[in-house]
């Protein structure tokens, strides 16, 4: 719980959640729900460069700081 503003990370993944996937598609079962959000969270980890990790996905992040 909290206030938005205690939360940046959070509330910022939870925008682009709903502008990239959510917004963007009316889900008629559960199973293609889970199909698109699953399509979006592997796009969001493994391809989609992020600027406060150096523009690089954060699976690729990972691996370079493991």
């Amino acid at each position: 719980l909290g206030k938005s503003t205690q939360n940046a990370f959070v509330e910022s993944l939870n925008g682009k959640f709903r502008n990239e996937c959510l917004n963007l598609h009316w889900f008629r079962t559960l199973a293609e729900a889970t199909y698109k959000i699953e399509q979006w969270r592997q796009h969001y980890n493994d391809v989609c460069p992020h600027s406060s990790l150096n523009y690089m996905p954060p699976s690729e992040y990972a691996r370079k700081a493991a």
